[in-house]
């Protein structure tokens, strides 16, 4: 997320991924408008023509605009256009934009039989934006790079996945030249990956911008981000404001030919950040100018914009609706009394009254209920289950049951901490909303809301984590994995650090099923374990969860071609077209 919004990695080095993974979210990572609504928009479904200039209108600036530094995988935002990987998502609509494809590779990898042998092959006649020649040597030494403690911020998989990848310190450290021995390249267009574990979703991780190929002779190190060397469609003409205005023009020595997934349609790309939310959307829904030709990928609208629109059939065309991977949830600390006791927290689960909760995140044009802790989409491993059955709105009965079974006949008085951003999740708003509920069941729930980096600090650390809280998880790929392996794998327990780890669940049996799944490289068998063990913990009720975000997005008059995946649910401009 978690970068669209903020999530997390099966390693000890995942204190920057939830930041990454819950500030995309929160920021509003969106997803799919699928090929119906595409069609209806304002000429979206027209035949896309090259030439124009395309407007991102963005509140939030596209920093460390450096390979090593991002924290985005799959495509479809702005690094997309500049950035090429051995991997990418499927350029599509809705769930057919979760499968993973070749991208600067011939194909997604091959696997040793026990999955911790990645072999690939680079295509013939990629080219960096100055015309030389991209090879293997580059994709290594752009992984490589992502490892200098000075060009942190990016995933922290490779650092738990690659043989000595836990103590490697990047070139600019590394005198001998030895780079990662753990990356081969036995020619110029051959790269061996050797993995410490069996990892079957390592094509999915080639999506992440480390992925990209550097040449070693125009790396400038930390000034690397204003200059970066295209090898996408597009180069950077300029980037200022620390990528608050991002010029983009085309890449003469890019070819569709080796590129089946982007498309170059405008001329020029013109991002623009810093923006207010509401000015955005002001902006796209008037279309005046040059917001005629515009789109966000980091906006959404709000209730109240929606409700406008909903009245204006000509806006109401230009809206893409979806979801990306996430889910608001009210996490346990067993440690913590009297949330040691399964029937307390059974009898929360009953007393949550999920109807008042999507109301109070926006309605249910923005949120859909959750029982389950895995997403709502089948690429996940989602499967419809809900061990604590208590309707839309919850049944305050079979709580005060559970609480009188537990001693606590009388009542109970609990804390919840929640963020105080108003960010539709964590917020008080949602608090509030269970607070209500619980009242129903006798359980008296005391508010405590904290500015949203005090909220982090406090929720995410293992010495002072409250018993209860509000929290929120989204994937760094389409897959189960990245998300039930950071929360509920015991090794991912972080003592001196951010741990996401809520309950501190630690049960061997757990552990070993995510190692098992994790050696499978057949995606559709791996997403049925995910969703199976999904139900296995969901019944020890060590969370709660509460809903999956829907999100909405305008998009400029003049706008066309507009594809939004389930990937990360953001509007993919490299398939947009102005004219």
């Amino acid at each position: 997320m978690a970068e669209q919004v903020p999530s997390r990695p099966p390693s000890r080095t995942v204190t920057r991924v939830a930041a990454a993974v819950v500030a995309a979210v929160l920021a509003g990572g969106a997803a799919a408008c699928g090929p119906k609504d595409a069609g209806a928009a304002g000429g979206a479904g027209a035949a896309p023509k090259k030439g124009g200039t395309l407007t991102v209108l963005n509140s939030e600036p596209q920093t460390n605009f450096d390979p090593a530094r991002l924290y985005t995988s799959g495509g479809g935002k702005v690094p997309t256009l500049v950035f090429r990987t051995l991997t990418t998502r499927k350029r599509a609509d809705g769930a057919a934009g979760t499968q993973v494809v070749p991208d600067l590779a011939t194909d997604t990898g091959r696997p040793s039989k026990n999955a911790t042998v990645w072999t690939y092959t680079l295509k013939s006649g990629l080219a960096f934006e100055d015309g030389t020649p991209i090879t293997s040597a580059d994709v290594k030494y752009g992984i490589e790079r992502s490892f200098a403690p000075e060009l942190s911020g990016g995933a922290p998989y490779l650092r738990d996945w690659l043989v000595g990848g836990d103590s490697y310190q990047g070139p600019y450290k590394d005198t001998a030249k030895a780079g990662l021995r753990s990356i081969e390249t036995p020619d110029e267009r051959t790269l061996v990956f050797h993995l410490r574990k069996p990892e079957g979703q390592f094509p999915l991780l080639a999506t992440q911008t480390q992925f990209a190929p550097v040449p070693r002779a125009k790396d400038t190190g930390t000034k690397y981000e204003e200059h970066p060397v295209s090898s996408g469609p597009y180069k950077v003409v300029s980037n200022t404001g620390d990528g608050e205005r991002l010029v983009l023009a085309r890449n003469p020595h890019w070819s569709e030919k080796s590129d089946d997934q982007r498309h170059a349609y405008p001329d020029t790309v013109n991002v623009v950040s810093g923006l207010d939310p509401a000015v955005i959307n002001q902006r796209l829904a008037t279309g005046a100018g040059a917001d005629a030709a515009a789109v966000t990928t980091d906006t959404n609208l709000g209730p109240a914009e929606l409700a406008r629109i909903a009245g204006d059939p000509e806006l109401k065309k230009r809206v893409g609706t979806g979801r990306f991977g996430y889910t608001t949830y009210l996490a346990f600390n067993p440690k913590v009394k009297p949330f040691d006791d399964p029937k307390v927290r059974q009898a929360i689960a009953y007393a949550v009254n999920r109807q008042s909760v999507v109301n109070a995140a926006g309605g249910s044009s923005l949120a859909d209920p959750a029982t389950t802790f895995l997403p709502n989409q089948k690429v996940f491993g989602y499967t419809p289950d809900d061990p604590f059955a208590a309707g839309k709105t919850g049944n305050p009965e079979k709580a005060r049951e559970l609480l009188r079974e537990a001693g606590h006949g009388d009542g109970l008085t609990i804390t919840l901490t929640h963020s105080t951003a108003k960010n539709f999740s964590t917020s008080p708003e949602v608090a509030t909303a269970v607070q209500e509920a619980l009242k129903k069941a006798g359980i008296t729930v005391k508010l405590a809301g904290l500015e949203d980096n005090a909220y982090k600090e406090k929720v995410h650390g293992l010495k002072d984590e409250p018993g209860l809280f509000l929290g929120g998880w989204g994937a760094d790929w389409p897959s189960g994995g990245p998300f039930l392996a950071p929360v509920f794998d015991g090794r991912q327990i972080v003592k001196d650090a951010a741990n996401f780890n809520h309950a501190q669940l630690d049960d061997p049996a757990v552990n070993h099923e995510i190692d098992a799944i994790n050696q499978l490289t057949d995606l559709t068998a791996a997403a049925e374990r995910w969703g199976a063990l999904d139900r296995t913990i969901g019944r020890r009720a060590l969370s709660v969860p509460l809903f999956h975000p829907v999100y909405k997005r305008l998009y400029g008059k003049d706008v066309k071609n507009v594809v939004i995946s389930d990937w990360d649910g953001v509007l993919d401009i490299s398939q947009v077209a102005v004219k």
